[in-house]
């Protein structure tokens, strides 16, 4: 899946120096894992209310990991290369050349 893929999906893309965060409002169950978890990165009270600058990038991946319902994806920014992380229970990695 590509960020193309993600965006025609529904996605929407917070963009940062290491890593996209791509989130989908339709997907998400509220569960507040990110918010909990991660206030820096995910914040409802603010605009925009994901920055994904504001953690350390290994931080992020991790809660976005344990996001349940697949509404929060990544994109990690390594080398030129992108490699898309689709972040469910069963996770499994794509490189783009």
């Amino acid at each position: 899946m590509t960020e193309k893929e993600l965006l025609d999906l529904g996605y929407r893309k917070y963009s940062g120096t290491l890593l996209d965060i791509f989130f989908k409002l339709e997907t998400c169950t509220h569960s507040g894992n990110c918010v909990r978890n991660l206030p820096s990165v995910f914040n409802t009270k603010r605009k925009p209310w994901i920055i994904t600058d504001n953690a350390e990038k290994e931080e992020t991946m991790r809660v976005i990991d344990k996001c349940p319902s697949g509404a929060l994806k990544y994109i990690v920014k390594d080398s030129g290369d992108e490699i898309l992380i689709h972040s469910t229970n069963n996770s499994f990695y794509l490189k783009d050349s």
